[in-house]
């Protein structure tokens, strides 16, 4: 059991999911960002510990909004490098891609940083010469700076099938919205006496009638090295 975003203890469950192999790597990673949450606060960038998520690295991300709807990669795992043959550090959020679906892209990695929101995306690559059909999932869950700017995300990306001749780019894509409930996490929704929270119809949000908790001077574990991943600073 993990903390969430919205007020109360959250269990993160994926057997609806189980015949998936996808899945335990990208919940791996969201359970991880949730217990980061620390009683309904967006995680800082500087909380995120590689070896929180080791088994995750490979397919782990970080990306950086640099204007509205567009990011960059600050971090990016090796299986990421492998799908478009070359180093992601640096490039476009949208070289994952075809342009015919970037401003739909973009309008979806906007809501993470302005709502903010949670997006999951299934992914699809046509085949072609050298190039198996491919699936994928991935997963976008905000972060802030250390000023309490949302504009950072940790991501994963995980794909199903042989990559072949690489770049690969991302032809059709459905993304599930999941936004957050901002309201709570500034306090503006606390009540006079705070009530044990309701859980609302919607399995992702709740209605959380109290406090947010301040957290003082919590240290940051930072990774300098690892096989799959380094750090952006």
């Amino acid at each position: 059991m993990v903390k969430s975003l919205f007020g109360g203890p959250k269990v993160i469950s994926i057997s609806k999911f189980q015949n998936d192999a996808m899945i335990p790597v990208i919940s791996q990673v969201e359970a991880y960002w949730h217990g980061l949450s620390d009683g309904g606060n967006i995680p800082r960038r500087s909380d995120v510990d590689p070896r929180g998520i080791q088994d995750a690295l490979e397919n782990a991300f970080i990306i950086e909004r640099i204007a509205p709807g567009i990011a960059r990669f600050r971090l990016a795992g090796m299986h990421l490098n492998d799908l478009l043959g070359m180093e992601v550090r640096g490039m476009p959020f949208s070289a994952f891609f075809t342009p015919a679906l970037r401003e739909t892209l973009n309008q979806k990695v906007e809501a993470v940083f302005s709502e903010p929101s949670i997006i999951s995306f299934d992914l699809e690559a046509e085949g072609g010469y050298g190039k198996p059909a491919l699936k994928g999932k991935m997963v976008l869950l905000p972060l802030t700076d250390d000023f309490g700017d949302v504009n950072r995300a940790l991501g994963v990306m995980i794909t199903d099938g042989k990559i072949g001749r690489s770049p690969r780019r991302f032809e059709k894509i459905e993304a599930n919205h999941r936004p957050l409930n901002t309201a709570a996490l500034r306090g503006e929704d606390k009540p006079q006496n705070p009530i044990t929270p309701v859980k609302s119809g919607d399995p992702f949000i709740e209605t959380a009638k109290r406090p947010t908790p301040i957290t003082v001077g919590r240290p940051a574990l930072r990774l300098v090295k690892s096989d799959t991943w380094t750090t952006d600073d």
